[in-house]
């Protein structure tokens, strides 16, 4: 009898105890839970994340589960797992996987497990365990497409999100293997998102939502499984699966979507971020600002600004006109720009104000991106030229906040304390507190 890619991804997250995972995975995690809680803070404050709390608390109201940054609101599991899922992407500070494979493991699984943990009172050690489960069953999957979705138009972590977030979910529901598997099973038809916005005017805010609704995908998969629902074992390998449906073909690679599973932990290629803008900026972003921070120059002094780097980057990030903050944050030239002009470390610096900002939309406009046959979307090389025929220049690879260079955890906290300042000093520590010991505490929540 064939065993099934879903099938032992299901055997595995199922029966996964916190006694198999290595401590260094366990910070990992927990670092990374940390990091989405403060994302998910900062970004309830936004107009479209407002929209869907409203939502959530139109038709979810009377439910346990907390929505972070908004006290006293309370809702069912399924709308507190997308409404946290839009604040925890909301303005791009959540985690990603790097190499990049169409993964935020981070915006994805914690608000599915804050929303069932508050509703089974799961303990701090099952959500720790749970996270890592379906971090490493996701970022498989993600490997197995090579990333591909995305060359045709879909937006990944829609696709692949559903899938980790029924297994998270899955997790503290109890479900065994067989409905785990069914939970994959079901997720697979419940995966969307494209990137039309990357290509409109507007619209830039459905992005934010791509994460809300995977999470809450995953909610539904592991209920219904849980209740003897069924899904195709072949839903990620077989005619009409994942990778058939939503991949190139000539990119796909199975064997990866349970290559050393349980011996090679993915969730160490979790990497946290400093900016709010899209990941694939990040490097291009560090290297601008050492540069001017380095040489001294001003912005009204450049002529133009040369970033070479993967094809990826002009194809898909070389917006020259943004017509939105979030469509924005996704403008590699935007970035740049805004990085040789204000503190890119302070997310309150990407805001409406540097949108329309004339200096940051001209210099916009002077930054030219140029394909070269590298390796690595990280890998960039940055060369500024100013108008007095001075040149600077510089490569870089690998910013602060990758898994080769990881955010301490003192740094880690300086980020968190500054992304929930506005729940007030003493209850943002204490918050911090919680989560940086989170496998000794009883429960999970904020409520």
């Amino acid at each position: 009898m064939t065993t099934h890619a879903a099938q032992v991804l299901g055997k595995y997250a199922s029966e996964l105890k916190f006694s198999d995972i290595p401590a260094h995975v366990v910070e990992r995690a927990k670092d990374c839970i940390a990091d989405t809680v403060a994302a998910a803070a900062f970004g309830s404050r936004f107009p479209w994340s407002r929209m869907v709390a409203e939502y959530a608390r139109m038709y979810g109201s009377g439910g346990p589960c907390a929505l972070i940054g908004l006290p006293g609101a309370k809702v069912h599991a399924p709308y507190a797992a997308l409404a946290n899922g839009v604040f925890s992407h909301a303005f791009e500070q959540d985690a990603v996987r790097d190499p990049g494979v169409g993964c935020h493991a981070g915006a994805t699984l914690m608000p599915t497990l804050l929303a069932l943990a508050e509703e089974t009172k799961a303990s701090g050690k099952d959500v720790v365990t749970a996270f890592v489960a379906a971090c490493e069953m996701m970022i498989r999957i993600g490997l197995a497409s090579h990333h591909s979705p995305e060359k045709v138009g879909f937006h990944a972590p829609g696709l692949t999100g559903p899938y980790g977030s029924a297994v998270a979910a899955g997790y503290l529901l109890k479900l065994d293997p067989e409905r785990m598997a069914n939970a994959i099973g079901i997720a697979g038809s419940l995966s969307s998102g494209l990137l039309a916005f990357s290509k409109s005017k507007t619209g830039g805010m459905i992005k934010r939502l791509h994460l809300g609704r995977s999470a809450e995908s995953g909610v539904l998969a592991a209920k219904l499984a849980a209740s003897g629902y069924t899904g195709p074992e072949t839903i990620l390998e077989g005619k009409f699966g994942f990778l058939d449906a939503y991949c190139l073909k000539e990119d796909c690679e199975p064997a990866l979507l349970t290559k050393d599973l349980g011996k090679h932990w993915e969730t160490m290629s979790l990497c946290l971020k400093r900016y709010a803008c899209h990941i694939n900026a990040h490097t291009s972003v560090q290297t601008a600002r050492d540069l001017a921070v380095k040489h001294g120059f001003k912005s009204d002094e450049i002529a133009k600004v040369v970033l070479e780097g993967h094809e990826r980057l002009a194809s898909h990030h070389n917006i020259l006109e943004p017509g939105d903050i979030m469509q924005g944050q996704y403008s590699l030239p935007f970035c740049v720009a805004l990085a040789l002009t204000l503190d890119p470390e302070n997310p309150k610096s990407f805001d409406d104000k540097a949108l329309a900002d004339p200096g940051i939309r001209a210099l916009c406009r002077k930054v030219e991106l140029r394909s070269r046959d590298v390796d690595s979307l990280r890998k960039i090389t940055l060369t500024v030229h100013l108008q007095d025929n001075r040149q600077f220049s510089a490569e870089c690879s690998a910013y602060k906040g990758m898994p080769v260079n990881p955010l301490t955890r003192d740094e880690l906290r300086h980020k968190f304390m500054l992304l929930t300042a506005d729940l007030g000093e003493a209850t943002a520590a204490k918050m911090f507190d919680h989560l940086a010991t989170l496998e000794k505490q009883p429960g999970f929540t904020f409520g």
